[in-house]
């Protein structure tokens, strides 16, 4: 099954709810923390929902 694997660059801070639980939903919540998730529709808009607070380091298929 394919995966993509992203770390969080920005902060949560000053930021809407919607995009704070976006974060927690993708399993991030402190700068710096990775997360490796499968790579689905869901999964990719929650990550373009806030792509800029996010880096994408790897996508395995």
């Amino acid at each position: 099954m394919a995966t993509v694997t992203v770390r969080q660059t920005g902060s949560p801070l000053r930021r809407t709810k919607d995009q704070r639980a976006t974060l927690v939903g993708l399993g991030l919540n402190k700068m710096g923390r990775v997360s490796t998730l499968e790579d689905t529709p869901s999964v990719r808009g929650m990550i373009a929902k806030v792509a800029h607070m996010l880096e994408v380091v790897e996508t395995k298929a």
